[in-house]
């Protein structure tokens, strides 16, 4: 969520650079179909994820391809929704098992499709978005498994959205003192704000869904923080190095899935890690 998460400078448009409105529906609209598909049949949220992730790992291919790098569109997604569907209903080591073969598959295809010159490139780049996001994402899957994988879905994302909330909130309000050149939108104000609503949503959905302690969702909230930060900020030096603002453009307010996606991906896997260590 590069345009707002760990805090957005009170510069631009708005105060903000984006077009707040138009950034709050699509935000209700996204929030009304991981709700809606999560509460209903499980599977259903399953094929929000992999759509989702689909998209998005096609606006890297797009935005690979601009600068030469040749990434095989159809077989990375084939090989995201079989990591997925392998997580779900396999476990970690299906994910593991299904990411290995897909990585050799590609080897294979690119060594046969597009001759010698650019091979290592072309499958560095290849394994590198097997693993982001396809890979990272499996981990919406294993934590939709249990029988409360519905609850534990919806703090990871609630927990990454209150990030970028805060930092947004904060950044625009109080955001003065920039983080890193990297973004330079992002205040250490605004990563302040992220800390604290975080560790709020945290520790009050921890509680009250899982009936877990205060400490436990704090803490889930304080990683979110820190990893949803992160993940914006290595967005940002992949959208820096091949010269781009945003990934994509399907989302009004927002850029391309994949300028939502970030944050979530990298915080899949600590919160995952948690909730398997607290409940």
């Amino acid at each position: 969520m590069e345009q707002s998460t760990a805090g957005t400078s009170p510069s631009g448009g708005g105060r903000s650079g984006r077009n707040l409105p138009a950034a709050i529906a699509v935000g209700v609209g996204l929030g009304a179909a991981v709700i809606g598909s999560l509460y209903t049949i499980k599977e259903l949220f399953l094929l929000v994820l992999v759509a989702a992730v689909g998209v998005g790992v096609m606006e890297l291919v797009q935005a690979f391809g601009s600068r030469g790098i040749k990434v095989p569109a159809v077989p990375v997604v084939a090989a995201m929704a079989a990591m997925q569907a392998g997580a779900y209903w396999g476990g970690p080591v299906w994910l593991l098992g299904t990411f290995v073969v897909s990585v050799f598959a590609l080897l294979i295809w690119r060594m046969f499709s597009s001759g010698t010159d650019g091979f290592v490139r072309d499958a560095t780049a290849s394994t590198f978005l097997l693993v982001y996001p396809p890979l990272l994402a499996g981990f919406a899957a294993l934590l939709l498994r249990p029988v409360d994988g519905d609850n534990r879905v919806l703090i990871f994302i609630a927990v990454t959205v209150a990030s970028d909330i805060g930092g947004y909130a904060a950044g625009v309000l109080v955001g003065r003192h920039p983080m890193t050149a990297i973004s330079p939108k992002k205040t250490w104000e605004g990563f302040a704000g992220s800390v604290v609503v975080c560790v709020g949503v945290g520790a009050w959905l921890v509680s009250w869904l899982m009936g877990g302690q205060l400490w436990q969702g704090a803490l889930i909230g304080a990683v979110a923080a820190l990893l949803a930060t992160v993940g914006d900020l290595i967005e940002s030096m992949i959208k820096r190095d091949l010269g781009i603002k945003d990934l994509g453009t399907i989302l009004p307010g927002h850029g391309g899935l994949m300028d939502r996606l970030d944050s979530l991906v990298t915080t899949l896997v600590p919160i995952w890690l948690l909730m398997s260590l607290f409940f």
